[in-house]
C-alpha cells in the first residue's frame, strides 16, 4: 500500500502539473483570462467534447493535442496502477488489514498469543472455550491465511518487535502468552511487552532450565516448560495413578463444562469484602466448595478454614459440578 500510495501521489502531481501547464499555455497563447484558460484546460484534459471559446490558431491546436495526449497517458497510468493492486489482491489485503486493526483497537483486557505452534494452538482452544478475546501474532503467511479463514484476529509479523506488539494492542491487553520455539525470542517478547505494559500478565514457554530464571527476571509472571510438565505427568501416572486420574477429571474446559472456578474477591458484591468464607455460604447457595485461597502476596492456602478472611486482592478456588459452577456464576 505504500507503493500504491506513492503512485497515487505521482498521479496527482502529474494531473496538477498538466492543469498548471494547460492554464498557463492558454493564457500565453490565446490571451485568455485565468478562468477561461482553466476552463479550456479542464474540458481538454477531460475530453468532454465541448467546443473552444474561439477558433484556434495552429499553435493553439498543437498545444491542445499535447494536453489531450498527456491526459490520456496519465489516465492510462492511473488505471494500470489501480488494476495491478486490484488483480494482485493487495488492495483487498489492505482493507482487510484496516478492518482487523479497527477490531483490535476496540479490544480491552484481551490476550495476545505469540506463535501458533502446538502450545499456541492449545492455548487458543482454552481461550475460545472461555470466550476470552485474543489476538494471534505469527510470521508465517500460511498460518495467517488459516487464522483468517477461522475468523481469528491476527497480526502478521515478528512478535519480538515493539511495532507488532503495538499493532496487537499490547497497551490495552491484560495478558500475553508467548509460545515461540526459541527461548531467546520469548525473552525478547517478554522484555518488550513488560516495557510497554507494566500491568500485563505475561506467561512464557521455555525449553531449557537455564532460560527459566532469565525469563522471570525479564518480567514473565509464569514460565512453563512443556517437556518437564509432560514428563512429570507421565511419572505421576505410575506413582499415584488414581490421584492423577481424579485430577484429570477436574475439567476446566470451558464455560459449560468447568469443575473448577477462580473467583476474585474484588469481583464479589461489596458486602462480602473483609468477611469470611463462612459468610459466603457457597455450599448452601450453590453446592460448591472452596478448596483454595490465594492472598494478595500470591501465597496459596489449600483447603482454607471457614474463618479465612476475604481480603481485597485475594482469590478463591472453587470446586463443583458444572451445573453448580454455573449457579455460582449466576449468583456471584
Amino acid at each position: 500500500m505504500k507503493v500504491l500510495g506513492s503512485k497515487i501521489n505521482v498521479i496527482l502531481g502529474l494531473i496538477a502539473s498538466v492543469m498548471a501547464i494547460g492554464t498557463t499555455g492558454y493564457m500565453w497563447l490565446s490571451h485568455y483570462t485565468f478562468i477561461d484558460a482553466l476552463y479550456m484546460t479542464v474540458i481538454t484534459v477531460t475530453t468532454v467534447g465541448f467546443g473552444e471559446l474561439r477558433p484556434f490558431s495552429p499553435e493553439e491546436k498543437v498545444f491542445t493535442i499535447f494536453l489531450i495526449l498527456t491526459s490520456i497517458t496519465i489516465f492510462g497510468y492511473a488505471i494500470s496502477a489501480f488494476s495491478e493492486y486490484l488483480v494482485s489482491g493487495k488492495l483487498f489485503d489492505h482493507f482487510k488489514q484496516r478492518n482487523v486493526e479497527k477490531q483490535i483497537n476496540r479490544l480491552e483486557g484481551h490476550t495476545i498469543v505469540c506463535g501458533y505452534g502446538r502450545n499456541g494452538r492449545q492455548a487458543i482452544i482454552k481461550l475460545k472455550n472461555y470466550n476470552i478475546d485474543f489476538v494471534v501474532i505469527d510470521n508465517c503467511k500460511e498460518v495467517i491465511d488459516f487464522l483468517d479463514t477461522e475468523d481469528m484476529l491476527n497480526v502478521r509479523g515478528d512478535a519480538t518487535t515493539d511495532e507488532i506488539l503495538m499493532n496487537a494492542g499490547i497497551l490495552t491487553a491484560s495478558n500475553l502468552i508467548t509460545t515461540l520455539p526459541s527461548d531467546a525470542d520469548n525473552l525478547f517478547v517478554v522484555l518488550s511487552a513488560r516495557q510497554l505494559n507494566k500491568k500485563c500478565k505475561i506467561i512464557s514457554r521455555a525449553s531449557k532450565e537455564s532460560s527459566y530464571s532469565k525469563l522471570k527476571i525479564a518480567g514473565a509472571d509464569n514460565v512453563i516448560m512443556p517437556d518437564k510438565l509432560g514428563g512429570n505427568h507421565m511419572a505421576s501416572l505410575i506413582a499415584t495413578p488414581d490421584v492423577i486420574e481424579f485430577v484429570d477429571r477436574l475439567t476446566i474446559e470451558g464455560e459449560t463444562t468447568a469443575n473448577l472456578e477462580e473467583i476474585a474477591v474484588d469481583d464479589l458484591p461489596k458486602e462480602y469484602v473483609n468477611k469470611t468464607i463462612l459468610d459466603l455460604d457457597l455450599r448452601k447457595k450453590t453446592g460448591c466448595t472452596v478448596i483454595g485461597y490465594r492472598n494478595p502476596d500470591k501465597d496459596y492456602i489449600i483447603n482454607p478454614a471457614s474463618n479465612c478472611k476475604l481480603i481485597s486482592g485475594s482469590h478463591l478456588i472453587v470446586l463443583g459440578r458444572p451445573e453448580q459452577i454455573s449457579k455460582l456464576r449466576e449468583i456471584f
